[in-house]
C-alpha cells in the first residue's frame, strides 16, 4: 500500500526559487500530477531535490525544469525527510519503514543505518563533519517526538532534553554549536509550537520568539546569517496540509523582527528540510493552490 501523498482535484505543486534578498520568487517548475515535496540542494547548486510518489527526484533550480526520478536500490518508499550528506555525494533519508537510510546523490544502492526496530526515525539534521545525525524519535503517533542523536554509521542512540511537549525539526547551526528545533515545551494550549535551540551535547533551551501562531522548521543558511521557517495560524495541531501558511524570513540575529513573510497556500511539504541555496541567498518552497 502506498503511502505518498496525492493531489487533490484542480490542485498543483508549485516548486519556488526565492531570493531573500531581493525578495524575487521563480516558479521553476509545477505539477497537476505528482505532489512535490520538501525541496533541498545539492552541495553545488544544481539541482533540487525533492520527494514525490515515494521517490526522491532532481529538479533544476531554473523556470521550466522538468523533475527527474533519481533510481536507488533497496529504499522503501521515502518521506520528506531527507537531508544532504556533507560530503555532497550521498544523502541520508526517511522512509516509511520507519528507518533513515544513506544512498548516493546520483543513485544506487541504499543502506539502512538505524537498527532499533519499532521506533520511528524522523531524520531533520546532519552534523557539519558528517558525523552524527539528528532526528525525532517516536514510539508511536500517540507520544511526543523526542530529540534524539545517532551516529551516521548506526548504533546507539542518544536522547537530548529538551523538556516536555512534542518536538520537531531538529538542525545543527552552520557551525556546528547549536541544534535548532521546534518545540511544544512552553505551550499553554495543544500544538503551539514555538522555535528554540540548544547547545551540541545539551544544556539549556534558549526560546528564539515568542509568537501566537504555530513555528515550525526553522532553517539557517549556510552561511548562519539568516533563517527561514514556517508560521501557521494559531490553533494549529502538527504541521498539516493545505493550509493559508507564511514563510518568514529573519537575520538570525533578532528572531522578533521578520525581514519578510511570504503568504502561500502551504504547510506539510513546503518547507520541512532545511532548503536553502549553497549561496546563501535563496531558498525552495513548494505551495498547493487549489483552482476553482
Amino acid at each position: 500500500m502506498a503511502h505518498f501523498r496525492t493531489l487533490k482535484p484542480g490542485q498543483r505543486a508549485r516548486v519556488h526559487v526565492h531570493d531573500a534578498v531581493t525578495g524575487e520568487d521563480v516558479v521553476v517548475h509545477e505539477s497537476a500530477d505528482v505532489l512535490l515535496e520538501a525541496p533541498n540542494w545539492s552541495a553545488d547548486g544544481s539541482r533540487l531535490l525533492l520527494n514525490g510518489d515515494g521517490v526522491l527526484l532532481s529538479l533544476a533550480p531554473e523556470a521550466g525544469a522538468e523533475p527527474e526520478r533519481i533510481a536507488h536500490e533497496d529504499l522503501p518508499e521515502i518521506n520528506n525527510d531527507h537531508v544532504l550528506d556533507p560530503d555532497g555525494q550521498h544523502l541520508f533519508l526517511s522512509a516509511m519503514d520507519g528507518h533513515i537510510h544513506r544512498a548516493p546523490i546520483g543513485g544506487g544502492h541504499a543502506h539502512r543505518v538505524t537498527r532499533d526496530e519499532g521506533v520511528w526515525h524522523f531524520l531533520h539534521g546532519v552534523s557539519p563533519d558528517g558525523r552524527r545525525l539528528a532526528y525525532v524519535r517516536m514510539a508511536s503517533f500517540d507520544e511526543p517526538g523526542r530529540l534524539a542523536v545517532i551516529g551516521a554509521d548506526g548504533g546507539d542512540s542518544e536522547i537530548v532534553d529538551t523538556g516536555e511537549g512534542h518536538i520537531d525539526g531538529p538542525e545543527w547551526s552552520p557551525d556546528g554549536a547549536w541544534l535548532y528545533f521546534n518545540t511544544e515545551r512552553w505551550a499553554s494550549e495543544p500544538g503551539h509550537a514555538q522555535l528554540a535551540r540548544v547547545p551540541d551535547g545539551g544544556g539549556e533551551v534558549e526560546r528564539l520568539v515568542t509568537s501566537g501562531t504555530v513555528d515550525w522548521f526553522p532553517h539557517l543558511s549556510p552561511d548562519g546569517r539568516t533563517a527561514v521557517y514556517i508560521e501557521f495560524p494559531a490553533g494549529t495541531l502538527g504541521h498539516p496540509a493545505d493550509r493559508d501558511v507564511a514563510l518568514v524570513v529573519v537575520d538570525v540575529d533578532d528572531w522578533s523582527a521578520p525581514r519578510e513573510r511570504i503568504r502561500i497556500p502551504g504547510g506539510q511539504g513546503t518547507i520541512n528540510v532545511n532548503s536553502w541555496a549553497p549561496d546563501s541567498r535563496r531558498f525552495a518552497y513548494v505551495s498547493y493552490p487549489i483552482e476553482g
